[in-house]
């Protein structure tokens, strides 16, 4: 065997043999699988129970988005739901729920409590909300000069139902300090380097968001139970947030009397600068120059028609989408088929409940054949609209809310 095959062939045979039972097929061309490169299936059987349109943006760790066109349902199915992994998911027989448990701790918790996932479903409450989450690299391909990161366009996002606790009312019977000001969350995923005990990331909220009705302690989305890549089988939601604040294979949370300082809490990790900078401008990374992403900005997406969408028989095109806006709501959502010179009002649904995003439909009358992009833009209560194009560049390409557009071909026989 030649030094290319001894480099690139470096699967063992149980591992193979792994890998095969998972795909349920012989496994091709396994000799010629790179170094450092574990096949998709081994990193939590990803592919499996996902929508074979998903795109893989990374496998190590994976990262995976939905084109826009996917994501047409009010409640987002979990095969189209994205994943942003920054380590490795836990192994499959390693989470077993009957065992698993979260533990309350921190200086500004007024005692340690550790609880089991059924004292949490017996003892508290449940609730479903449907939460935006969303990464806040979303649309960083959008930006230039290009940022660094996964080159995510505009399906980092989803919009589920999920099932669970509040956290305000687990902390309301360990009990809160009176300086307590924020939370920070620890997983049971693996560090890419397999370094026992090393944490990957591990971020938090001001404890006023924490104490939010639906920020939630979950076991279950879309009335299931969660599945291993999206956390399972127990993880922190929070709605309107970089998604990277909800937590997945969560085993405790610490109640901190400063702001969370775990890994990915700190430099630019999730932080945009305070003032605006030049496009590859580079400053020093410290508290003074960037702040910590909060709430997410207002942004919409149109999902039905996919873009490239050709009209033959009429000029009239029904579009629909969602828009949400962080924290806020939407008040209104406009469209525009002349690049933002006229724009037209849409049809606007109510969030089904906060944090949830809204639906919008409209009807567009073309005015003869020829090519078009259609555009959409969302304003929130604030009366914040997105930016026709590219917002103010930033190192990491976070919050990146530039109109979504399709192209539209209308070719109408006479």
């Amino acid at each position: 065997m030649n030094d290319y095959h001894n480099r690139r062939g470096f699967l063992k045979k149980s591992a193979l043999a792994t890998l095969a039972s998972l795909v349920g097929t012989h496994v091709m061309f396994a000799e010629n699988i790179p170094a450092k490169v574990t096949p998709l299936p081994l990193l939590g059987d990803p592919i499996d129970g996902k929508d074979p349109g998903m795109v893989v943006l990374s496998d190590r760790p994976l990262n995976m988005e939905a084109p826009a066109h996917l994501l047409d349902d009010p409640v987002t199915p979990v095969d189209k739901m994205f994943v942003r992994n920054n380590g490795l998911p836990p192994s499959e027989e390693s989470v077993d729920p009957s065992a698993w448990t979260l533990t309350i701790e921190g200086e500004s918790a007024k005692q340690k409590r550790t609880y089991t996932i059924a004292e949490l479903k017996q003892r508290f409450k449940h609730h479903t909300y449907q939460l935006v989450l969303e990464c806040g690299g979303n649309g960083r391909s959008g930006y230039y000069p290009p940022a660094s990161g996964n080159q995510w366009t505009q399906g980092g996002i989803h919009c589920a139902a999920w099932t669970g606790v509040r956290l305000k009312d687990i902390l309301a019977d360990v009990g809160l300090k009176d300086n307590a000001v924020y939370i920070g969350y620890y997983g049971k995923d693996l560090h890419l380097s397999r370094e026992a005990g090393k944490v990957v990331i591990s971020r938090g909220v001001p404890i006023k968001k924490a104490l939010e009705d639906e920020t939630l302690v979950a076991w279950a989305v879309n009335g299931q139970d969660i599945p291993l890549v999206h956390g399972a089988p127990l993880r922190l939601v929070i709605g309107g947030w970089p998604a990277s604040t909800s937590g997945k294979w969560l085993h405790t949370i610490s109640v901190r009397n400063i702001v969370h300082d775990g890994p990915k809490m700190g430099g630019s990790s999730y932080r945009v600068p305070v003032m605006p900078i030049q496009p590859g401008e580079e400053i020093e990374v410290t508290d003074k120059n960037f702040r910590i992403i909060e709430s997410m900005p207002v942004k919409s997406l149109i999902s039905h028609p996919k873009s490239g969408a050709v009209l033959s028989s009429s000029r009239v095109l029904s579009v629909r989408g969602h828009a949400w806006a962080g924290d806020l709501e939407v008040t209104e959502v406009n469209i525009s088929i002349d690049y933002g010179c006229t724009w037209q009002k849409a049809s606007l649904n109510a969030p089904k409940n906060r944090l949830a995003w809204q639906q919008w439909s409209a009807k567009i009358d073309f005015p003869q054949n020829g090519y078009y992009e259609v555009w959409v833009k969302a304003t929130d209560t604030k009366g914040v609209s997105q930016p026709m194009v590219m917002p103010q560049w930033n190192p990491k390409g976070y919050l990146n809310n530039a109109c979504h557009r399709i192209a539209v071909k209308v070719a109408v026989s006479s």
